[in-house]
């Protein structure tokens, strides 16, 4: 009985070794399940569905978005874009992969997609997927998984499509089309505060989406002037979306604040639910 147990055991083991080896590819194509993407979740995305992600993942995913907007790509593109970078690293910026591949998109330097170092900035991996992406005639009346296969050119050119509902969940609350729809909890010491946290923040919000005239840097944070709800919940999602990496405490818009202990968002006692107009951001002291 003994040596049965020692060899289901090895079995097991041996099992989950192979599909380590498998999970390393850059690439897991359609002969592999669709399989949760992290163990331990941070934020959870709710817009007409629900996706699960941990920080790194959430501050990619909002970084891709934010410069298809920049970039004035429309919607889909969003999509494509972000059920590209779930396929191809599981919105993790991964510093290998197939070949000489790296960073979000698995894009190869060996191929003209720009250095190491210039891929493995997600600011600048995802406006060359989205140059590439215009380049594409048609690519807006294509599926998900046509449309990125032509950028991509993967040995597996349906796997992108599994990505689609999760993609088309985050876009719409990324692109500002859902309110409170972006919550992340954070736990443990922050990794920056006070006036280095705030300038750390404005710095990262400014090389996403440009140059914003409307946000004011503050000792304490920043705080966004917005001409309606939907810029604002694009800026309120984005601040969420990066408050591990910025040491973001509090965001407050539309009579709603969300809290970094609790994750929520929560009514603003005596604040009406309307847009304000500003977006607030606070980081930890």
């Amino acid at each position: 009985m003994r040596i049965r147990g020692v060899a289901a055991v090895c079995t097991v083991l041996a099992l989950v070794a192979m599909l380590g080896a498998l999970a390393a590819r850059h690439d897991w194509g359609d002969s592999l399940p669709k399989v949760p993407l992290v163990l331990a979740r941070a934020c959870a995305v709710t817009a007409d569905g629900q996706v699960n992600l941990d920080a790194h993942q959430m501050a990619n995913a909002a970084t891709i978005a934010a410069v298809g907007i920049r970039q004035k790509m429309p919607e889909y593109a969003v999509v494509v874009a972000l059920a590209t970078a779930f396929q191809e690293s599981k919105l993790e910026n991964l510093t290998g992969g197939d070949r000489d591949s790296v960073g979000l998109f698995q894009q190869r330097p060996s191929q003209g997609w720009g250095t190491p170092e210039e891929i493995l900035d997600p600011r600048y991996a995802s406006a060359k997927f989205y140059g590439a992406l215009k380049k594409v005639r048609g690519w807006e009346d294509m599926r998900v998984t046509d449309a990125a296969q032509r950028v991509q050119r993967s040995a597996f050119p349906e796997a992108y499509e599994k990505w689609a509902e999760e993609s088309e969940v985050l876009t719409k609350a990324l692109l500002g089309k859902a309110t409170g729809a972006v919550s992340c909890t954070i736990s443990g010491e922050p990794e920056v505060r006070g006036a280095a946290a705030a300038s750390g923040l404005a710095d990262g919000m400014n090389a996403d989406w440009g140059t914003l005239r409307s946000a004011t840097a503050e000792p304490d944070g920043l705080t966004v002037d917005v001409s309606d709800d939907r810029d604002g919940w694009r800026y309120a999602h984005w601040l969420v979306s990066h408050a591990t990496d910025h040491g973001v405490e509090r965001v407050l818009f539309g009579g709603l604040e969300w809290e970094a202990e609790d994750g929520d968002w929560s009514p603003i006692a005596g604040v009406p639910a309307a847009g304000t107009g500003q977006v607030v951001a606070k980081v930890f002291n």
